[in-house]
């Protein structure tokens, strides 16, 4: 017997969350230097969800590649 969906543990989000709680929201305001000490913990101003952005890989060029390329190029000439 299988367990159901809402039995299962979840690995964790996949997504970003768009909504940071409080605690979460003033720790950012503390690293960028927006917070100040004393201030409220309410009307808290808005702060930017940054999102991990998946790049493509760049191929790097090896030692070797470069100098087979140049020695062909020599060669056709």
């Amino acid at each position: 017997m299988s367990i159901d969906k809402s039995l299962k543990k979840p690995a964790g989000m996949v997504r970003t969350r768009n909504v940071l709680t409080r605690g979460e929201r003033i720790d950012q305001l503390i690293a960028e230097g927006r917070w100040q000490e004393g201030q409220s913990a309410l009307g808290l101003p808005k702060v930017i969800v940054k999102r991990a952005v998946a790049g493509k890989k760049k191929k790097e060029k090896t030692e070797e590649g470069a100098e087979e390329g140049g020695e062909e190029t020599t060669e056709g000439t």
